[in-house]
């Protein structure tokens, strides 16, 4: 096997290791990627769930939580379900998707995305992404949809496969906002919902409007890898009461109310969070703003740091935006994988967790047959993409926050 040529991946004598090491301070011990963080009243919460016997879907704290989320998504509703890819299977079937459809989405995103799609009985349709944001490149979308789709009354058709399409899926990767304004006016000249996957992206904002909030509907992760994790967890966002009075219905086994009769209406899903893990969502809340201030003051240290390094570019958020910075993401002036997977090994050896943008989705085998559109953009990124430590507390150089 022939091994690629070094890079030089350094300045001044500085590694792309010491550069992270001399931002987040502390010593040579094993740094994670994103780690989850508790407060006290993490344990006060949970305790009171277990005292009362409330720890399954129904109890005050699914309520409180969905009430705070949507004012902090700037939205009239939320629905608490067990995870992310729940919550997106759910908006795509509120919003029309139907069996053997296709959705729009972008190859650069995690394979929850297709999944999800999947699960709705739809085909992915895997469009491009945007060299600076990562999202969806509204130009090269507008340009595929104009060489493939047929219109038959106020539907939109793929002429090459001869399915429907019946909404599209932006995905704020990293956190870092799509250029949203553009693509909902394509969508609109369509007539395609738009559901934002915004698991990555809570506290982001596009041109002041929170993300999760400009489509149909918006959906979260809470994750433990995520800025706020409920341990498991996801959420639906909209200003459609109608919307989301269907998801909770869907997401609630479909059980029509009654004090004491089982009656179930359609075949539906047991998605709901549990009281426990919003318990631990409502805790989590209360210390939203302050990491959200850590993350981007993390994100600036890393700027800085990496400012005079040629051989990489930490990503900034998109003009006109506010990201949370979720995953701090460098980007490698070379494009190429051995070189990448080089950086990848050495900050790895050296305890310092590192990882490659997802494999892009039309590559996997179970989604290989989608149908798509140029991806050229995608594919250069995803030979020079990595994601580097980006904790919240890390930016104070502190590795634990105890409970």
């Amino acid at each position: 096997m022939i091994q690629p040529a070094h890079f030089d991946f350094a300045h001044h004598g500085q590694s792309v290791a010491d550069i992270i090491r001399q931002v987040i301070g502390g010593s040579d011990e094993f740094v994670a990627l994103h780690e989850p963080e508790f407060s006290s009243s993490s344990w006060t919460m949970v305790k009171d769930c277990l005292d009362s016997g409330w720890v399954s879907s129904v109890g005050k704290y699914v309520d409180k939580f969905e009430r705070e989320l949507a004012t902090a998504c700037s939205t009239r509703h939320a629905v608490a379900v067990v995870n992310g890819t729940a919550a997106l299977q759910v908006a795509l079937i509120v919003c029309g998707v139907c069996g053997d459809d296709e959705v729009i989405i972008p190859s650069l995103s995690f394979v929850a995305t297709a999944n999800a799609v999947a699960h709705a009985g739809a085909v992915p349709h895997f469009v491009d992404s945007d060299a600076h944001n990562f999202g969806i490149d509204v130009v090269s979308l507008q340009n595929h949809l104009h060489h493939i789709v047929e219109r038959r009354g106020k539907l939109v058709y793929n002429r090459e496969t001869g399915r429907r399409i019946s909404a599209i899926v932006p995905m704020h990767a990293f956190g870092h906002p799509v250029n949203m304004d553009p693509l909902i006016a394509l969508a609109n000249d369509y007539g395609l919902p738009v559901i934002e996957d915004a698991a990555e992206a809570l506290g982001s904002t596009y041109k002041g409007r929170a993300c999760g909030s400009m489509g149909q509907i918006g959906i979260f992760s809470f994750n433990g890898n995520k800025i706020l994790t409920t341990g498991g967890g996801g959420a639906l966002v909209t200003n459609d009461a109608e919307l989301a009075k269907r998801a909770r219905h869907l997401t609630t086994t479909a059980k029509v109310p009654h004090r004491w009769a089982f009656e179930h209406d359609e075949v539906a899903f047991n998605y709901r969070m549990p009281n426990l893990n919003a318990a631990l969502g409502c805790s989590q809340m209360q210390d939203l703003s302050i990491r959200l201030k850590q993350k981007r003051q993390l994100a600036q240290r890393y700027a800085n740091a990496f400012r005079e390094m040629a051989a990489v570019e930490l990503i900034g958020e998109p003009a006109g935006s506010s990201s949370n910075f979720w995953l701090n993401t460098l980007r490698l002036n070379i494009e190429d994988v051995a070189h990448r997977n080089q950086l990848l090994e050495l900050l790895n050896d050296q305890k310092i967790m590192a990882r490659p943008v997802w494999a892009l989705l039309h590559r996997l085998a179970m989604f290989n047959h989608c149908p798509k559109a140029n991806l050229s953009v995608a594919e250069r990124l995803e030979m020079q993409l990595i994601n580097i430590p980006s904790s919240a507390h890390l930016f104070s150089g502190s590795r634990h926050k105890a409970l």
